[in-house]
């Protein structure tokens, strides 16, 4: 649950380099960021700038953890949704042998659901949840199975071409059937109404139910019960899959545990090479009390520059907020741009004893807070091809507050988005005015980091539970609260003089600029991302509208903030900065208040009430707008591709990095090379 998202604002607003990745404009006027559109999707590419600096046996490492990274790829695509493994190997089979006219009109529309199956790790929205329909008809698809040699489709055992068609059709193409892969709306079973496959035959009564007999509310070093396994019901029994070596997944994590192996034998000092041991142990034993040790070791190597994530991390993809996807991300420190983030977690006590919240819902002694500017080398998993641009970790919140936590901003990856984004024209069609735009075009990117930064390096890592509080106390809705809180957090400081002082920002007027594109982006400029006629589901976004609309409504009565309308299109208007950060600092103090009290019908009541529903008119005249644009919503990125240098004996002599494939070209090597598991797992 600790993950920063790019917002709507981001992508428009950042336009030049900023604290991470420095590329120059002759450097960038020779590489194509930008790969291809289409839908919803823009496809980048990113650098992996200093890559060449290291040592030998450092570009070992990474490479042997880029493979590790690799072979996890089906895992996510199987947690997703049980169907999605074989229809992406049936299109993709389509795809890459048909013999009709790829001319058509239903083939190239097969193309780009395709191609949004492979962003999406299925046939669900990366983002929004909701099934995406093929714009293609079932007779071209039946006529091009039917087609085919059988060998090439993923049929089950005994299966014909006919019948996996009639089995894998009605899931694609009726909207009605899995119609969301993650289902938060308020009221329903939200295990029996989401796609995902996280849970099979049980509801979500019994889930919570089985979870919850585990716990003991006098364990004060708790697992995170059920992470890593799928809960299913056989025979009247309610029991956990769980997925390790000899277990489900075993086929992809077997590869994992071999590359991680070979990653092990190359570590650059003692502390990672007993991360990696810990965490090959874990997927061998499949024990959460091992991936525990494994997460308390990883906190504590701080001298390592290469890093990683590997496994089953966040929780975003349950609806119950238990079970954790797939991801990985191997990385390496920005020595020059860390230097930011360094200032910020050697002055964590300050902020947190500075913190507007209650004084028993802080922590009297901050542990551990490390942070650092990462260039990312893989992207994997559930983060890819969209990827967060900041994390922290690790999750469990005993770990936090005995051991630390690191958090990262992913520099080289915001360096792509801002390339990227130069000029786009966003800003001209949303901001009210001219004096606004110049603000966030002179601070926009630095404010945007800091409070990337803030939210990421303290946030996550600021306030604690109160004894005896269930970590899992707030549900569905704990996702949500916990990026409030953290976005909270970073929105108030990043206007605290205390910036000023640490030479962070330039000047004390610097914050308006982050002030102006969040309350813009979650009053208005994210709903781009919504489908007419849907709610908001996704808990970032939800976050961002849940704090944009309090703080609208609490200061309706002063007019702190207005919508206004002007040539016919509505802005945003902030009339008083100094009291946005009064009503951020008020709700960031309800919503630490909620967490460390487990208040699940505070949580419950503030989502429901300000963070779910969409006003339609709105919703109609922001898609209009934006459409104009022709800009896509959402981005992601295709991976460089790393090759191993031998002399004539065999010896490992360089590791060379390259950005010349392109999106289709990825996706199909990734399903030809990496994809162990079988088409139907159970």
């Amino acid at each position: 649950m600790k993950k920063h998202f790019i917002s709507m604002a981001v992508t428009a607003t950042i336009l030049a380099s900023c604290g991470g990745a420095k590329t120059t404009t002759a450097e960038a006027d020779k590489f194509d960021y930008t790969v291809e559109q289409f839908a919803d999707l823009q496809i980048l590419r990113y650098k992996v700038p200093e890559f060449e600096t290291l040592t030998l046996k450092q570009k070992e490492l990474v490479y042997y953890l880029t493979q590790a990274a690799l072979e996890g790829r089906d895992i996510l695509f199987d947690q997703n949704g049980k169907y999605n493994l074989r229809i992406r190997r049936m299109l993709e089979a389509v795809y890459t042998h048909y013999q009709g006219d790829k001319s058509t009109s239903d083939f190239k529309n097969m193309e780009v659901y395709l191609k949004r199956v492979w962003f999406s790790n299925g046939i669900h929205h990366h983002y929004g949840m909701e099934k995406f329909v093929p714009d293609f008809s079932q007779d071209f698809l039946k006529k091009a199975v039917l087609g085919m040699d059988a060998q090439l489709l993923p049929l089950a055992e005994g299966q014909t071409a006919e019948q996996l068609c009639d089995e894998l059709f009605p899931v694609m193409f009726d909207p009605a059937i899995m119609s969301k892969r993650v289902n938060q709306a308020d009221g329903e079973d939200l295990v029996l109404t989401s796609a995902c496959n996280y849970y099979d035959g049980v509801t979500q009564q019994e889930a919570e139910s089985f979870y919850g007999a585990m716990k003991d509310p006098k364990d004060e070093t708790p697992v995170s019960y059920g992470l890593n396994s799928r809960l299913v019901k056989e025979d009247g029994k309610i029991q956990e899959k769980v997925w390790k070596v000899g277990g489900l997944y075993t086929q992809a994590i077997e590869k994992i545990v071999y590359w991680l192996k070979k990653a092990e034998s190359v570590a650059e000092n003692d502390a990672q090479k007993a991360v990696i041991g810990k965490l090959i142990q874990f997927y061998e034993t499949g024990s959460l009390k091992d991936f525990d040790e494994y997460a308390i070791l990883w906190v504590k190597d701080l001298d390592s520059r290469i890093d990683f994530v590997n496994g089953f991390t966040e929780s975003y993809g349950d609806p119950l907020g238990v079970k954790a996807s797939w991801e990985s991300l191997v990385n390496f420190k920005d020595l020059e741009a860390t230097h930011r983030t360094e200032i910020i977690s050697s002055n964590a006590q300050w902020f947190e004893d500075h913190s507007p919240v209650d004084k028993s819902f802080k922590k009297e002694k901050v542990k551990g807070v490390s942070a650092k500017v990462i260039t990312a080398a893989i992207l994997a998993g559930d983060l890819y091809p969209a990827t967060a641009i900041g994390i922290n970790l690790p999750n469990a919140n005993w770990i936090r507050a005995h051991h630390g936590s690191k958090s990262v901003t992913i520099g080289n990856i915001t360096d792509a988005y801002n390339k990227a984004a130069h000029g786009n024209g966003f800003n001209e069609e949303f901001v009210y005015n001219d004096e606004e735009r110049q603000r966030i075009d002179q601070y926009g990117d630095l404010t945007g980091e800091l409070h990337t930064d803030l939210h990421e390096c303290l946030g996550h890592g600021s306030g604690k539970l109160l004894p005896g509080v269930d970590p899992d106390a707030l549900k569905a809705y704990g996702s949500t609260i916990e990026e409030a809180r953290a976005d909270l957090f970073g929105l108030y400081y990043v206007a605290d003089p205390k910036l000023v002082e640490l030479k962070l920002v330039p000047d004390a007027e610097a914050y308006k600029a982050e002030y102006y594109t969040f309350l813009m982006n979650g009053l208005m400029t994210q709903l781009v991302r919504i489908e007419p006629g849907n709610n908001i589901e996704e808990a970032h976004m939800r976050n961002r509208q849940l704090i944009a609309r309090w703080v609208f409504e609490k200061g309706a009565p002063d007019k702190v903030v207005e919508m206004v309308k002007k040539d016919g299109k509505t802005y945003v208007v902030v009339n008083d900065y100094e009291k946005v950060r009064e009503l951020f600092g008020e709700l960031l103090a309800e919503i630490q208040r909620i967490k460390s009290t487990g208040d699940f019908e505070g949580a419950r009541t503030l989502v429901e009430n300000y963070a779910v529903k969409v006003d339609p008119t709105l919703h109609a005249e922001v898609l209009e707008r934006y459409k104009k644009l022709n800009l896509a919503p959402y981005k992601g990125f295709i991976n460089p591709v790393y090759e191993l240098v031998t002399d004539k004996d065999g010896n490992i002599t360089d590791v060379t990095v390259s950005y010349d494939e392109d999106y289709v070209e990825q996706m199909l090597r990734y399903s030809k090379d990496y994809s162990p598991l079988p088409s139907v797992n159970n």
